[in-house]
């Protein structure tokens, strides 16, 4: 009886299933089932270490504070001078929510590229 200990043990799963056709079909489907479960966890750790990642880039781009060196107005009208500063709040392509420093209307969209030709804003 040494030897078939593992042969017993499928033998009586299979007959309280209802025959070997039946315990081979639970078999897949729980597999099936616990592969979805895997790659669907698999996929929302990725996605949450991913986000965590892009919130962590922008806080410390939020943290630098620029300096404009050149006085200029953007297309939105918001004007600057020499010596005002601002931090990149967000961006998205080529727009950057911006909180200008000592000012109480904020905060403002404006072209990055825009603030890369008048501060020491470079695009990254």
């Amino acid at each position: 009886m040494g030897n078939l200990g593992g042969y017993q043990i499928l033998t009586t799963a299979a007959k309280f299933v209802g025959g070997p056709e039946m315990l081979v079909g639970l078999l897949i489907g729980a597999g099936v089932v616990v592969g979805g479960l895997v790659v669907a966890g698999g996929g929302a750790i990725k996605k949450k270490a991913s986000k965590t990642a892009e919130e962590k880039r922008q806080e410390a781009e939020s943290a630098v504070v620029h300096t404009v060196h050149t006085e200029g107005k953007s297309n939105e009208g918001l004007l600057f001078k020499v010596g005002d500063q601002f931090r990149v709040l967000n961006s998205d392509g080529d727009a950057g929510l911006i909180e200008k420093i000592g000012d109480e209307n904020n905060p403002y969209f404006v072209s990055l590229r825009f603030l890369g030709c008048i501060s020491d804003y470079a695009l990254t």
